[in-house]
């Protein structure tokens, strides 16, 4: 059983609670304590992140997934200086998709549509005509304002506009499997070209990669959590809510920011999902053991793309391969799932001899399907409001819509 929480003394007037201390949650209890509301923070683990965290695991502290941001993402980097993360926290590297082999795209340093054009057009590894013909996509797809009036599944849009060719197959189905968590045949083209217009489409430095270079709680949950209580609030950890009465009695407004599969326990009411996986497998080889980048794309196997910790946080010889959306790997035990994962490195020679250990961390519910037909989530209920990646009307489900919504539910409970 959770902790229970006790009403207080009387009826407030200001406060708020906030449940959950992931992206979302943190968004909001900082925004709140910016504007000098008294917040209270509930979370049922022993560190902040959400479903992006640090987990301590047979003794290693590892990340339960890896996240790639990117220059769009500008709230949640706004909120990251707000509660002092360093500017080293991140990498930055300007656009640049490499493969182990056989492809790889750099957008240039030039006004934001002619770099991405031009990049495309150089690309390598790709027909020149195919080249050309995703610079005409995404042409098109500025002129259309990035928005169809239909929505289709993203293998749907790359078929009409022939972009299914060995240019699908190594960077408009990997981004869509990357942004949306979502496989392209399920995947809703509305929420696949929001993500193109903030990035591709975007301004310069968009587009831009942004590695994580700290673990995932300490890139922002750790600070915004040290930054609220410094600010007169207060966080809670290892303190679930088993009823949101309770804190309806005792505080003001409340905002729900679990995960969509934990809203069920608080919520009965709420709109059930589908859920889409992600798996990482760390495998620690010899110190000096590293990519040629800090990130590769792998094409033909289970693994999408692989991250050199070492690169990265100084982790030597370690490396994260990633597996994003359904596929035949949910059905491998995870030994089985970690030996194909360094099979596939071996065979393009990413790797020689075998790993000291290897370990998969398993987010089965990862993210909501991000399918064509999604219906809008309802966040206002009354003096409660829903936060969470799942909850963005257009956007993906990304960091960068979790900081959103939390952001968003804070300032609507202050008006």
């Amino acid at each position: 059983m959770g902790q229970r929480i006790a009403a207080g003394q009387g009826t407030a007037t200001k406060r708020v609670a906030v449940v959950g201390a992931g992206y979302a949650g943190m968004a909001a209890a900082v925004t709140l304590a910016s504007r000098g509301v008294p917040v209270t923070v509930f979370e049922s683990g022993p560190v902040p992140g959400g479903r992006a965290r640090r987990v301590r695991t047979e003794g290693r502290e590892l990340d339960n997934g890896q996240h790639i941001l990117v220059g769009a993402y500008t709230e949640l980097f706004r909120l990251m200086h707000l509660v002092g993360v360093p500017g080293d926290a991140l990498l930055r590297i300007p656009l640049e998709i490499r493969y182990a082999r056989d492809f790889s795209f750099r957008s240039l340093w030039l006004p934001a549509s002619f770099g991405l054009a031009l990049g495309l057009l150089l690309a390598r590894g790709i027909p020149f005509a195919e080249r050309l013909g995703a610079a005409q996509f995404m042409s098109a797809m500025r002129r259309s304002g990035f928005r169809l009036a239909q929505d289709v599944p993203v293998s749907e849009l790359l078929n009409r506009h022939g972009q299914n060719g060995r240019i699908g197959h190594f960077l408009w189905r990997p981004l869509c499997v990357s942004a949306l968590n979502t496989p392209p045949e399920l995947a809703s083209a509305n929420r696949f070209l929001a993500a193109l217009r903030d990035t591709l489409g975007g301004a310069a430095g968009a587009s831009d990669l942004l590695l994580p270079r700290v673990d995932l709680s300490r890139m922002f949950p750790e600070p915004a959590m040290e930054y609220v209580r410094a600010h007169g609030g207060d966080v809670r950890l290892r303190s679930p809510v088993e009823s949101l009465s309770s804190l309806k009695n005792e505080f003001k407004s409340v905002i729900v920011a679990v995960g969509p599969h934990q809203l069920k326990g608080l919520m009965p009411e709420t709109t059930d999902f589908t859920y889409q996986p992600i798996y990482t497998c760390y495998l620690q080889y010899a110190a000096e053991v590293r990519l040629p980048f800090p990130m590769l794309g792998l094409a033909d196997g289970l693994v999408q793309w692989v991250f050199d910790r070492g690169a990265l946080l100084g982790e030597k010889g370690r490396l994260a391969c990633v597996i994003s959306a359904q596929g035949d790997h949910q059905q491998m035990e995870q030994d089985e799932l970690a030996r194909r994962c360094h099979l596939e490195l071996k065979k393009e020679m990413l790797v020689a001899e075998d790993p000291a250990w290897m370990r998969v961390i398993a987010e089965k519910r990862a993210t909501i399907t991000c399918a064509v037909g999604l219906l809008p989530v309802n966040t206002d209920l009354g003096n409660i409001r829903l936060a969470g990646d799942y909850t963005d009307p257009e956007y993906p489900p990304t960091l960068e819509a979790a900081v959103r919504s939390g952001v968003k539910a804070a300032l609507e409970v202050t008006q």
